[in-house]
């Protein structure tokens, strides 16, 4: 095997088990997850980049000069990933002080949202905006009350 083939299957092994991780509720797991699959990235970004060259200096023929694009690039993601890491491990302890673990808790409005879908709810801040000429049509048929804001 190739080196390019080894480390393009070593970039594709970082991004699953980078992303395999953010699946997690851990929020020190989730971190795990976004270096492995930033430094996934990067390596595969690498990779895509093309063959290894000389530095691109003045007097070089132009195709042995390797692009510095890429590795600019790749230079930038490694700062995103080092201060998007530092945020998570700012949540992770600050989670751990004020409920004593680091676990992702579900969103209070989340779960209310689901259980209205769920029963099929409307919403109580729904307004009927038909005009008053519809008002003639008894409950069952506009679905609300009688005092014509539809709301079951």
């Amino acid at each position: 095997m190739t080196p390019t083939l080894i480390l393009a299957i070593a970039g594709g092994v970082l991004l699953a088990a980078g992303v395999y991780l953010l699946l997690e509720r851990s929020l020190m797991r989730i971190l795990a997850g976004v270096m492995l699959a930033g430094n996934g990235v990067n390596l595969l970004f690498l990779v895509a980049s093309g063959p290894a060259g000389a530095a691109p200096l003045v007097g070089e023929g132009a195709e042995s000069i390797a692009d510095p694009l890429p590795q600019a690039m790749v230079l930038t993601a490694i700062v995103i990933s080092l201060a998007t890491g530092a945020f998570l491990l700012a949540m992770s302890y600050r989670s751990f002080q004020l409920e004593g673990h680091d676990e992702v808790a579900d969103d209070v409005e989340d779960a209310i949202v689901r259980r209205r879908a769920e029963a099929d709810l409307s919403s109580e801040a729904y307004i009927d905006t038909s005009g008053p000429d519809d008002s003639s049509s008894d409950d069952s048929e506009s679905g609300g009350r009688s005092d014509g804001t539809g709301v079951r």
